[in-house]
């Protein structure tokens, strides 16, 4: 896939018009419960691989590239359109100064570094150039400012994720947490809408993923299975990396919520390379990412656990919920950084979320209060958690005050 180039015109490539294999160089251009409960009481392009296109996603502002070897230029093109970017390419130091100092990033090939020096120093400025034993290279980064040296072909897949970084603008990740019932049937579903519905609320970017295939579709439970949008399947040959404003825009959107959910024929299942590309993507973004997760976990459910800050384990107050969750803390804990418990009402005789969270020996992220009002708003085609004065809500809406004053979401 070849990128569109805008034209520079600032000089003519070696030996007159000449022609590069990833674009065209022509005339020296290129174109190319009844409280809210205690929260927090313890401690362009969606891409299938490199250049594979999906959504029609315009081209987005990307690198000035100043080099004059066409061999180093066609490597640079192809690596901004691995990272769905439109290049700006000139042969010298630009004569406007805007256009050395306005491109979020800009990439000097090594062969014309020397022409470079005296050039006004800006963030963001790579030398680039081949793969080879040279001492005097680190010289030249230094005479023009450079803030690193990156080699090809070594350092391809670095230089393509700091293009598009630059590219996307990318700030603070997203706080990414992730629900997993105790055991089954313990609400985990029904916690992750409330607290995506809840994120949404506070204005925030929201996407809410759902990560288990048997789980029956989160889209389903916030009343989204109609909406269009793609699904799963749609990226199980995901590979590398995503944009992460197209993978948004590709989605069905849900009450202010972004969905990410399984479609209805049979779930095949998505390879770990696929999920950490989806969710990688989702985290660039910013805002919040809230994971559904199934209690079992393979090698795709580990690259999940892997994207995760924070790790709600939901564990009904009954002695039985306590005994299966904490096999599945254990199992759990290999993967989360941090991962706490929130225990649901109603209590077994002798029982309370101190209790429960002390036997599981992890820290009560909060108590959920029973909130008899679910049924009757699903009946009524209101997802759980979309009535903010309601337990869950109220629930939700405290937890987000805490987490997001303390872990930051943009």
């Amino acid at each position: 896939m070849t990128p569109s180039v805008r034209t520079a015109g600032t000089g003519s490539a070696p030996g007159g018009t000449g022609s590069a294999r990833a674009g065209a160089v022509r005339d020296g251009a290129l174109r190319g419960g009844n409280g809210t409960g205690s929260v927090w009481g313890g401690a362009g392009t969606v891409r299938g691989g490199a250049g594979e296109s999906g959504v029609g996603e315009p081209r987005r502002p990307g690198p000035l590239i100043v080099t004059e070897d066409l061999g180093l230029l066609d490597d640079l093109l192809r690596l901004c359109a691995a990272a769905g970017v439109e290049p700006e390419v000139h042969h010298r130091v630009p004569e406007r100064r805007a256009n050395w100092t306005d491109p979020p990033l800009v990439l000097v090939g090594d062969d014309v570094a020397d022409h470079c020096r005296g050039a006004a120093r800006r963030p963001g400025l790579v030398l680039v150039g081949r793969d080879r034993d040279d001492p005097g290279v680190w010289r030249l980064a230094v005479g023009i400012g450079a803030e690193c040296v990156l080699r090809l072909p070594d350092a391809e897949t670095v230089l393509v994720d700091r293009i598009a970084d630059a590219a996307e603008g990318v700030g603070r990740r997203a706080l990414t947490v992730g629900v997993v019932g105790g055991r089954g049937g313990a609400g985990a579903s029904t916690l992750a809408c409330g607290l995506a519905l809840a994120a949404a609320r506070t204005g925030r970017r929201t996407l809410l993923v759902d990560g288990d295939p048997l789980g029956g579709g989160l889209d389903v439970l916030l009343g989204g299975e109609r909406e269009d949008g793609r699904r799963w399947p749609d990226f199980a040959a995901s590979k590398g990396r995503l944009a992460g404003g197209a993978l948004e825009e590709s989605l069905p959107s849900v009450r202010g919520v972004r969905v990410l959910s399984w479609g209805r024929e049979p779930a095949a299942p998505v390879p770990p390379e696929a999920v950490r590309s989806v969710l990688a993507a989702a985290r660039r973004r910013g805002g919040v990412v809230v994971v559904d997760l199934p209690r079992g976990t393979d090698a795709a459910g580990a690259e999940a656990l892997a994207q995760l800050d924070l790790g709600l384990l939901v564990v009904p107050g009954e002695l039985r919920a306590v005994a299966a969750a904490h096999r599945v803390a254990a199992a759990l804990t290999v993967g989360v950084r941090d991962l706490r418990a929130v225990v649901r009402g109603p209590y077994a005789t002798g029982l309370d979320e101190r209790w429960i969270a002390d036997a599981l020996r992890l820290p009560l992220a909060g108590e959920l209060p029973y909130d008899p009002g679910i049924v009757t708003d699903l009946d009524a085609g209101l997802p759980p958690g979309a009535a903010p004065r309601g337990p869950l809500g109220r629930f939700c809406d405290a937890f987000w005050a805490h987490a997001l004053a303390t872990g930051g979401a943009g």
